[in-house]
């Protein structure tokens, strides 16, 4: 029977790639963490924002006119704003692509670990990782299509802008009930992820060494979870129930 061998070439090869596998993988849970903890600071800085409604639209107006003219006479117009969103598709595109690579490798085989082994008691967070940043990414295009781009009102078939008057956007938005149904189903989703997300960024970024640090991770994964998708889904909420109206 004939038997076949590696060429020594090839022989290292293979083993440089697979000693290679586990350093890119840390790398890309890294670039995870990174880009995780960028839409945290984001979407915190947004529900502040979103939370001025409940000032009028005077107040709601006005913030989003501030964040336009961010930065000028040393930035043109708007142009702190297209700095902000060309940061975070970067980080949107990193972010996707590895989760992307990171689940195909967990799916040819058994993921490297953590440098701190992660808890056997897996949360119902943790599962839903996918499938929650699957809707999260869904709701995030149908939301800039909606509020920052344009949008076609539901109720009057009349094309506007956002830029124009985004609190009248939001509120004809809100009023419809299956829009708001949407809001949150996406809120409950983004409440799951960040709350396995901020836990396992922290377990990366070796901040969980000791059972303290990771029970503080994990209460602030829930805390951030509920602070968060909380203060989005008030907005909605109050304009359904007529306390946010035009």
């Amino acid at each position: 029977m004939a038997t076949t061998t590696r060429s020594p070439a090839k022989a290292k090869a293979a083993q440089a790639k697979k000693a290679k596998s586990p350093r890119t993988t840390i790398l890309l849970k890294l670039t995870m963490a990174v880009s995780g903890l960028i839409f945290i600071g984001y979407v915190l800085a947004h529900m502040y924002g979103n939370l001025k409604a409940f000032a009028g639209p005077e107040s709601f107006n006005g913030y989003a006119e501030h964040l336009r003219e961010l930065g000028e006479p040393l930035l043109p117009h708007e142009g702190f704003l297209w700095i902000a969103r060309a940061v975070l598709l970067l980080s949107l595109v990193v972010h996707v692509a590895s989760a992307i690579v990171l689940w195909r490798r967990a799916g040819k085989a058994r993921p490297v670990k953590y440098v701190v082994t992660k808890n056997r008691n897996s949360s119902f967070s943790s599962h839903w990782m996918r499938w929650g940043g699957i809707t999260i990414l869904l709701f995030l295009i149908w939301h800039l299509l909606n509020f920052s781009f344009g949008k076609v009102n539901v109720k009057t078939g009349e094309t506007g802008s956002a830029a124009g008057d985004p609190y009248t956007v939001m509120v004809q938005s809100f009023e419809v009930w299956w829009l708001t149904a949407i809001y949150l189903v996406a809120m409950v989703a983004l409440a799951l992820h960040l709350h396995h997300g901020t836990w396992s960024a922290a377990q990366t970024l070796g901040l969980t060494g000791t059972a303290k640090a990771r029970r503080t991770a994990k209460a602030a994964g829930g805390v951030l979870a509920v602070v968060v998708a909380g203060g989005f889904a008030l907005i909605p909420l109050s304009v359904l129930l007529g306390i946010i109206e035009k």
